[in-house]
């Protein structure tokens, strides 16, 4: 992955969520890479996410857009995994309830589900799975998990997504009530590249 340390190798972040990009961004300031999006590329086709784990959907998105760029590529599936709700929605998350679904009909849907199973505890976690390809090779994956539980009411104004209703107890808020900053020490997505910025790291030392 090596390239001379005045030219920035380029990785392209494949996603076109802006709230996943701003995250990534911040989380990859100080990597030895040169950050690229999929909006700087033509003609690239969305590849179905047919996986049935996290990882294989990450997988499967990396090594379609590298095909796709001929680039480095880092992509990433991540989603809320509800444990009264047999994990639903899962993989489904950004599809969840119908793919034009807003978030406010995804909440009402996620309160009245568990509505039906009072007796069982409303235990969560966001899960993020990432993969990087280069060359039609997978070289590297990890993931990141965070714990928490499901809010009895949407709370909070940032973040994006299941945030207002994900609550963390360490900080006695949801996801939606704290900062970027402060989102990112603990949540999924920070850990799973904060592992990526490690391996970015020691990849270029080496």
């Amino acid at each position: 992955m090596r390239e001379s340390s005045t030219i920035k190798q380029e990785l392209l972040v494949a996603t076109t969520n802006q709230y996943k990009l701003k995250e990534i961004r911040e989380l990859l300031a100080v990597a030895p890479v040169k950050l690229i999006e999929l909006s700087q590329f033509s003609n690239i086709e969305e590849p179905e996410e047919t996986g049935e784990t996290f990882s294989a959907n990450a997988r499967l998105k990396a090594f379609s857009y590298s095909k796709m760029t001929n680039r480095l590529t880092v992509a990433e599936d991540s989603g809320l995994v509800i444990d009264a709700l047999n994990g639903d929605p899962g993989v489904y998350s950004a599809r969840f309830v119908r793919p034009d679904a807003t978030y406010p009909e995804r909440f009402s849907e996620i309160f009245h589900r568990l509505e039906t199973v009072p007796h069982l505890p409303r235990t969560a976690r966001f899960v993020c799975a990432l993969a990087v390809v280069d060359h039609g090779k997978a070289v590297f994956e990890t993931s990141g998990t965070i714990e928490g539980e499901i809010a009895k009411t949407v709370s909070g104004s940032a973040g994006f997504g299941y945030d207002p209703i994900f609550y963390y107890p360490p900080y006695n808020a949801t996801l939606a009530e704290v900062s970027q900053h402060d989102k990112l020490l603990v949540a999924h997505r920070g850990k799973a590249f904060r592992n990526l910025l490690k391996w970015l790291l020691n990849t270029e030392s080496h």
